[in-house]
């Protein structure tokens, strides 16, 4: 039996060891905790842990350790919420950048208010859950307990849909999403539904009082517009449509865009999605808002027609990838937010970097990318101000963060 001493915990949330070759990853360890185990390549399999940590506490799901989901619930918050805010100020180093770095914002809230179930065929059993860490194979459902209780109805609504399918034998990805009317799920991998089988989703859809049903965002059934409040304006979301993970999160994100921007008489809203940051910008400043998901842009632009109060919103299909906003372009507003996805927004950053331009509030989900951008800024002749770090996607490595830049 070989002993390791597990000596800090890396960005994916694993323990790290000393290996004879190098650093070894071991899921489920904590910093100064001595384990057995075998070497697998770069991984540590950990047989028992021999002396534990005392910031080790007892994980609440029966499915943690299986499950692929949740990666850190056997560590005490405090602990976790610093390590978190670590990533930030690591990911900033790497960069040289000099910023203040904020405690990190709990903004679990509830839970989560969305979910991506996977349904698979085993035999005549279907089997609706989530993926066991880098494997294909099915962890079986029965709860859980990091979801909102908005969606306390989505896994038997999945499961019930599931086995509507299963006579086509492929696998599924059910989208669920809570809404303020009811929960939205989208299908996906099923192909064109027989009508028979059709017959029989609505069915389901009408027992779990689905607001929506669609197939690969085409509609199957509605029984009532899927709606979510952002500020004042009632959105009717798109299929599939993509929100903040938790509510409590999208108040905290929204709350801190909105002071960072205040004051601000014309702002550019940039992969706005469907208005979690337009819609309320709107309701003091005249608002440009760009978004390559069509629905998206139409759900926000016909909330915003509907919304009493409101300032002007302009808004552009466009893909901010291929053509970003350009220097001359963004000189026109006082302020622009910018939230891309996980990849960032180098060509963007680099346009906002000449701009004539006296603020840019960054919303960001991959502190890797943001301090890419947040380099081209700082060259640009930004000051990055304080950032401020969030968790909504609680026992996962991933850390979100709002950050402002000024001229001078």
């Amino acid at each position: 039996m070989t002993e390791f001493l597990i000596t800090g915990i890396g960005a994916q949330g694993d323990g790290l060891a000393q290996g004879p070759d190098g650093p070894l990853f071991a899921p489920f360890t904590l910093a100064g905790e001595r384990v057995s185990g075998h070497i697998d390549k770069d991984r540590l399999a950990v047989e028992a842990i021999l002396a534990a940590s005392p910031e080790r506490t007892e994980p609440f799901c029966p499915h943690f350790g299986t499950c692929g989901g949740c990666l850190l619930q056997h560590w005490q918050l405090e602990p976790y919420f610093a390590w978190k805010r670590a990533l930030v100020v690591e990911a900033l180093a790497r960069e040289n950048i000099e910023a203040e770095v904020l405690p990190l914002v709990d903004a679990h809230g509830d839970g989560r208010r969305r979910v991506i179930f996977h349904a698979r065929q085993y035999g005549a059993r279907t089997v609706v859950g989530f993926a066991e860490r880098k494997s294909h194979a099915m962890v079986a459902l029965e709860a859980c307990p990091v979801l909102a209780p908005s969606l306390d109805a989505a896994l038997p609504a999945a499961r019930a849909v599931a086995a509507a399918l299963a006579p086509l034998k492929k696998p599924l990805d059910l989208q669920v999403v809570a809404t303020d009317t009811g929960l939205d799920m989208d299908v996906r991998g099923s192909g064109p539904l027989p009508s028979g089988l059709l017959a029989d989703v609505a069915v389901m859809a009408e027992r779990f009082g689905l607001a929506r049903l669609t197939r690969h965002g085409e509609l199957v059934l509605q029984r009532v517009a899927p709606i979510l409040s952002m500020g004042r304006a009632k959105v009717e979301l798109p299929p599939a449509a993509f929100l903040q993970a938790t509510a409590e999160g999208e108040r905290v994100l929204a709350q801190t865009v909105l002071a960072a921007t205040e004051g601000a008489r014309k702002v550019a809203d940039l992969f706005s999605g469907s208005g979690t940051f337009a819609l309320r910008l709107a309701e003091t400043a005249r608002v440009f808002a760009a978004e390559s998901h069509a629905g998206a842009l139409a759900a926000l632009m016909k909330a915003s027609r509907a919304t009493s109060g409101l300032k002007a919103v302009d808004g552009e299909a466009r893909d901010l990838f291929r053509r970003p906003l350009m220097a001359a372009e963004l000189a026109a507003f006082d302020a622009v937010v910018i939230d891309p996805p996980r990849q960032g927004a180098e060509a963007q950053a680099r346009e906002l970097a000449q701009a004539k331009l006296a603020r840019v509030v960054y919303v960001s989900c991959n502190v890797a990318t943001f301090a890419r951008d947040a380099r081209l800024l700082v060259a640009g002749g930004f000051r990055l101000g304080a950032v401020t770090p969030v968790d909504q996607f609680r026992y996962s490595p991933h850390v979100e963060l709002v950050a402002t830049f000024e001229r001078g």
